[in-house]
């Protein structure tokens, strides 16, 4: 099926959503047992990592652990969030720099300015949006920054939804409580399909959807570690303990050009791979050889495709061996430990 489509529905009892793109899964969320990203907690402070700039802290929800801090003594309380998953037996990771994100609009108690999305080029949106965030944000001291889906929305419904983060941040924010206490439930995957996945799409919403339109099968598929990269040949997704390697092959084409399409095809197919497989940490690609002189184009496409990703990705570079690296957040749980 050609377009885009957004399937809601459950899968173990468990609220899911999927995005097909022309007949192939794109991106899935299942949800789980765990704390979802963007939960906010008052939490406590426990005891310091020397050396390494963190802390760990007491939440209503076990041990979470929070960077790039210092000056804070055991026993304080403060406000973080959730910003991924922890890999198993280590402590939830957070943050002390709080964000209030929905569809339209996200608002930054701690960093105060309004600001735009730099996608919207248009002057008269950019002005009209602007207006937008001066009203909705008057009198307030926190930040507001207007994503690229408020571009073409109903003006009243970007001021609903900047009036709503505003009033969750004030609500968040005029906290007087001591003990850890989850204060905000981070959004279900139904949620976040409608928040993120703004685009024109038909939305499904049928019980057992995802069977009917295929998602159950191309789970299936994303299950193993092969993924066809169609004519130009297939990569191999294969999570060990300590990183995340992708093996590219090229097909039948025996031309010089052939391990170059490969790595292209790669580039373009990679974090949708990942994505559906829940896949992050570090990434080592081991490409199809192709001349040196190739690299930058295939690092141009490589960006432009993690551009259109959610997902926070760094592009480390080149290994001495010729492996490419890249360092990703967690943000989703590894599809074999959903689909237990």
């Amino acid at each position: 099926m050609k377009g885009r489509q957004i399937l809601l529905d459950h899968m173990n009892d468990r609220e899911a959503a999927a995005l097909m793109v022309d007949g192939h899964l794109d991106d899935v969320l299942i949800d789980s047992d765990l704390p979802r990203p963007g939960t906010i907690y008052r939490a406590v402070t426990d005891r310091p990592v020397k050396g390494q700039g963190g802390v760990f802290l007491k939440t209503p929800d076990g041990a979470a652990y929070l960077r790039g801090v210092k000056g804070i003594g055991q026993g304080e309380t403060l406000l973080v969030q959730v910003t991924g998953y922890a890999e198993p037996g280590k402590a939830i990771p957070v943050s002390h720099k709080i964000l209030l994100k929905s569809r339209y609009a996200i608002v930054t108690p701690d960093a105060p300015g309004l600001n735009l999305s730099r996608s919207i080029r248009d002057d008269d949106i950019r002005d009209e949006l602007m207006a937008l965030a001066h009203d909705g944000m008057d009198g307030s001291q926190m930040g507001l920054i207007l994503r690229s889906a408020a571009a073409g929305a109903d003006a009243e419904a970007v001021s609903e939804d900047i009036a709503a983060m505003r009033g969750l941040a004030e609500t968040v924010a005029d906290d007087q409580g001591s003990g850890p206490e989850n204060l905000l439930e981070g959004d279900s995957p139904h949620v976040l399909a409608w928040r993120d996945w703004g685009d024109p799409a038909a939305i499904v919403t049928d019980p057992g959807c995802f069977e009917v339109n295929g998602v159950l099968d191309a789970l299936d598929s994303a299950r193993a570690a092969r993924v066809s990269l169609g004519a130009n040949g297939s990569m191999f997704i294969e999570a060990t303990r300590a990183l995340v390697a992708v093996d590219v092959n090229t097909g039948a084409d025996g031309s010089f050009a052939a391990g170059l399409k490969a790595n292209l095809t790669c580039a373009r197919m990679l974090p949708s791979a990942l994505r559906v497989r829940g896949l992050g940490g570090q990434i080592t690609i081991d490409l199809a050889p192709m001349p040196k002189k190739e690299r930058k184009t295939f690092e141009a496409t490589l960006r432009a495709a993690l551009r259109k990703d959610d997902v926070d990705t760094v592009m480390a570079g080149w290994t001495p061996l010729g492996h490419f690296e890249l360092q990703r957040k967690r943000a989703r749980l590894p599809l074999t430990e959903v689909l237990l």
